[in-house]
């Protein structure tokens, strides 16, 4: 998303004054307001120091005519009520709520109060702020001013980002004001505009537009060198200088430093009362002039009192109570004793009412309380059970702590401590977690406490190292709950399970073996009731007693997993293990089921952080059909996402893909980046699967060498899930090395798995490989039957692939018409599935044949991006916008507007077109099912 810069605008009046020394700045927020006027949105991150001139360019936005205005302001006291900024902001437009579908309009009520519903995610919160906002927007051109953006509380910093991220093709634009950008990592990946100090003329002219008695030389001088261009310094040290009699010479300091240090300056001029009333506006972030009246009068302090304060230019008192800068805020704040605070904190909460403001009345006891209070505590336990619901799990996680510390009996605290560490732990504040941690194994803890204790530092570990003694922390903490509670015993050690699934080849010291050999002591012999024990049960009874003995439960996981109903999901673990489970057995209908459905629950419950899992497995199903542009468009998805919730990368679901492509390079870039990236987090699981990639690359270019040594270690693991991938290809690159030693021992091992499950593409896959090691008439019937098993699924690379080695097969016998006949289909399948390495193979044997292939006529290019195709393909179904619009998480007007480019660029005007545009690449079995072209 670019930046805006563009003229005046005649629509939206005179030009107005520049600020000295910002007029690019000033420039560049004109664009983006002027965008508006024509339904362009967009946004832009203001950064710098404190006093850098972020608010006066917010103010200067503002003023823009012809923009309804919308404005929140982060505030170092409410960065723990989650939501607190979003309401701000969106208070003014609550009414719109009543009009956004169902599913957004319960989650944003949630978040706000309003109703009693499940937890929301803060993304599906951005989806409903963007349909808010859009709706908004319809009446004319809307502007969300957001300051102090570094104090925002998490929940609404996720959710303004995502919305920012879309408002393109809307009449909005959202503009933000931060000091760090680094302290709000929400906003990474918008453009920035940053703020440096004052050029020399531009601070010498704003310094002396503002002195207001004479000032001696060196004073100026020295003003302007500690300065350093930042303008509100500039603004403020001559007040100091005045008040020193025009020789105050500070220390050279950081300018924020200088700025608070005349500010503290100024407040120590203000009557006691007059501190007392700014100090308990300090310590309300609401700005509530009411309030704050109420809260006054309990110290017997009136309006009148506030007259200097406002006269000393620290704050106004109007509809809002607004401080003239944060750091005059700060300054009040700190400046106070710890028993002002106090007294402060508690006039506040005696005004509040405690249905309607429990939780700030609780928050405001808190900070009020010297020691411990059990009422207090147990008020700021209540406002976690209801943070929780609102999806603060950052605030929730907060007030769990407070409780903590405010719980005189030690037994009780060290549960509370617990359950703070757990919420810390899930709100993603690790060394936080650890610390109440320590606090709660002070205890005293129960036995039950004291496993649970034991489980969550297990977890802390698997998150901070992804190694075996992480692995064997998770281990260890599941044997100590079982004499407690079998049942979380169970769900920890399946935990462990999948830990040491997904660190793989580097669990050095603890591996499935152990893992399993405690589950099954602890599931006895009673039947599992719960799906969790049932895959836990079947997959230890699959690294104890091999494949085979575990098939018929695998099989019952599949089943059970793909009947999960009601609306519940199961967690993301369980179900990429459900997964792999439909691939070892060869159940190509139930993994794609299982896939589609765990896609479709993500996107209708609008759960980003388990979207891209979801987005992988169902692209993977997509590459095993041989529909790599479908593939291609659902991997894009998954990074634009991923990105946006800061998960890691998915290059070793976009080298899959590259690799059956025949992309050399592309491979060799993703490979690499993914390797690197799974050792540093230690995820070996995925280095197998770069590795089988790399191996269908060589095999599709004839370095079968090559993908014999890249698929040895991987096929060594033997690691769930890749049975049905690793042995095939390396029985295929050994057979064409001519080492038969090696492949027929894994031959023996792919039949021992493929006749177990006897499912058409097992069958397939296994004949193909037997064809591969026979020689003779046995060979040819090996083969023919492998595609006639082959042809009945879904699997076209397969279908394909095998008819390449039929007709390899028939050249080297000399049947040199038949080969041509089989060799063609196989170059026209794979030809038009894009698997680019694999046709160049069928074509250099079709040319030892003494034909030579036609090139395929392919559509000619149009230039759209991947997501571009992705809506055109939708639409072309006849998808409506809304709905195209749901399912990519973007409004419809955005659609829209892809649409009017879409149709530029393909030289159409309506969507029925579409159904009729070079979009679509052949069925890899002859037919046409509507598959896109790539060409991004």
């Amino acid at each position: 998303m670019s930046l805006p810069h563009l003229g005046p605008n005649p629509h939206l009046g005179p030009e107005r004054p520049r600020l000295i020394g910002r007029e690019c700045e000033c420039a560049t927020l004109d664009g983006l307001i002027e965008a508006l006027t024509v339904g362009n949105g967009g946004c832009v991150v203001i950064c710098g120091e404190a006093g850098i001139g972020k608010s006066a360019l917010l103010g200067y936005a503002r003023s823009a005519a012809g923009v309804r205005v919308l404005r929140a302001e982060g505030a170092e006291f409410e960065r723990d009520f989650a939501f607190a900024a979003l309401h701000q902001l969106c208070g003014p437009v609550l009414s719109g709520i009543a009009a956004l579908p169902a599913s957004r309009r319960e989650a944003m009520g949630t978040a706000f109060g309003l109703r009693e519903g499940d937890t929301p995610d803060p993304f599906h919160m951005g989806l409903a702020l963007l349909d808010l906002l859009a709706n908004a927007a319809d009446s004319g051109p809307l502007l969300c001013v957001v300051d102090d953006a570094q104090w925002l509380d998490p929940a609404s910093a996720q959710a303004l980002a995502f919305a920012a991220r879309r408002v393109g093709d809307e009449p909005i634009a959202l503009v933000f004001a931060v000091r760090d950008p680094a302290a709000r990592p929400e906003l990474r990946g918008l453009p920035h505009l940053p703020l440096n100090g004052l050029a020399e003329a531009d601070a010498r002219s704003l310094l002396m537009s503002r002195i207001r008695a004479p000032l001696d030389p060196g004073v100026r001088e020295r003003i302007l060198a500690e300065a350093r261009g930042n303008p509100l310094a500039l603004l403020e040290l001559p007040r100091a200088s005045e008040l020193a009699g025009g020789f105050a010479r500070p220390d050279a300091s950081a300018a924020p430093a200088v700025i608070e240090s005349s500010f503290r300056a100024r407040l120590a001029g203000l009557p006691a009362r007059t501190r007392t009333l700014l100090l308990m506006a300090a310590a309300e972030p609401t700005g509530n002039p009411s309030l704050l009246i109420r809260a006054a009068a309990e110290l017997d302090i009136g309006p009148g009192d506030a007259q200097s304060a406002e006269e000393a230019e620290l704050v106004s008192f109007g509809n809002w109570v607004r401080f003239r800068h944060p750091l005059v805020r700060s300054t009040v704040y700190r400046s106070a004793s710890p028993d002002q605070r106090r007294a402060a904190h508690r006039a506040l909460a005696r005004v509040l009412d405690g249905e309607s403001d429990g939780d700030r009345r609780a928050w405001h006891l808190a900070q009020a309380a010297i020691g411990p209070d059990e009422e207090t505590a147990d008020a700021m336990y209540q406002s976690a059970t209801r943070a929780r619901a609102r999806g603060g799990s950052a605030a929730a996680a907060v007030f769990l702590a407070e409780a903590a510390r405010l719980t005189p009996q030690r037994a009780l605290r060290a549960e509370r401590a617990l359950s703070a560490a757990a919420a810390k732990h899930e709100a993603g504040a690790v060394d936080e977690a650890l610390g109440l941690l320590s606090v709660a194994r002070r205890g005293p803890l129960g036995p039950r406490e004291r496993a649970q204790a034991r489980t969550l530092r297990a977890r802390i570990a698997f998150d901070q190292n992804r190694d075996s003694a992480a692995v064997a922390q998770l281990l260890d903490a599941a044997r100590a709950m079982a004499a407690i509670d079998l049942p979380a015993a169970r769900a920890s050690l399946l935990d462990a399970l999948a830990a040491a699934v997904f660190v793989g080849r580097f669990a050095y010291s603890v591996r499935m073996s152990d893992v399993a050999e405690t589950a099954q002591a602890m599931l006895g012999d009673d039947a599992p009731a719960r799906p969790g024990d049932l895959l836990l049960d079947a997959l230890t009874t699959q690294t104890t007693k091999g494949f085979s003995a575990a098939v018929p439960l695998l099989r019952r996981v599949v089943r059970t997993y793909g009947e999960w109903g009601d609306g519940r999901r199961p967690a993301t673990g369980e179900l990429w293990l459900a997964c792999c489970a439909a691939m070892d057995l060869w159940e190509e209908g139930a993994w794609f089921a299982l896939a589609e459905s765990q896609l479709a629950d993500a996107r209708a419950a609008g759960a980003l952080t388990v979207l891209p899992v979801a987005l992988s497995y169902r692209a993977l199903a997509h590459v095993h059909a041989g529909q790599f542009d479908d593939a291609s468009s659902l991997v894009a998805e998954a990074y634009a996402i991923a990105d946006e919730v800061g998960a890691p990368g998915l290059e070793y679901v976009e080298v899959t893909v590259a690799a059956w492509r025949g992309e050399e390079t592309r491979t060799r870039e993703l490979a690499d980046l993914a390797r690197t990236g799974a050792k540093a987090r230690g995820e070996g699981r995925l280095v197998t699967a770069v590795e089988y990639a790399q191996a269908v690359l060589f095999n599709g270019l004839g370095r079968y060498g090559a993908a014999l040594e890249a698929l040895g270690p991987a096929c060594r693991l033997d690691e769930m899930g890749f049975h049905a991938w690793l042995l095939t290809e390396f029985v295929e690159a050994a057979v064409r090395t001519g080492d038969r030693e090696i492949a027929l021992p894994a031959l023996q091992r792919l039949l021992e798995r493929t006749e177990s499950t006897g499912t058409d593409w097992a069958s397939g896959a296994a004949l193909r490989s037997q064809a591969l090691l026979t020689e003779g008439s046995e060979a040819e019937e090996y083969y023919r039957e492998a595609i006639t098993r082959l042809d009945r699924t879904q699997g076209a690379v397969h279908a394909a692939r095998a008819r390449l080695v039929y007709g390899e097969w028939l050249r080297r016998e000399g049947r040199r018409l038949e080969a041509r006949t089989m060799l063609r289909a196989a170059h026209d399948r794979l030809s038009a599935m894009g698997a680019g390495a694999f046709a160049a193979r069928a074509a250099r044997e079709l040319d030892s044949t003494g034909e030579h292939p036609r090139g395929r006529k392919t559509p000619p290019p149009v230039g759209l991006t991947a997501q571009e195709f992705q809506i055109a393909r939708l639409v072309a179904t006849g998808a409506t916008s809304k709905e195209v619009g749901t399912r990519l998480f973007l409004s419809p007007r955005t659609i829209d507007a892809h649409l009017r480019n879409i149709f530029r660029k393909l030289g159409i005007t309506s969507r029925r077109q579409l159904r009729h545009m070079p979009l679509w690449r052949d069925d890899p079995r002859g037919g046409s099912h509507g598959r896109a072209h790539r060409n991004d």
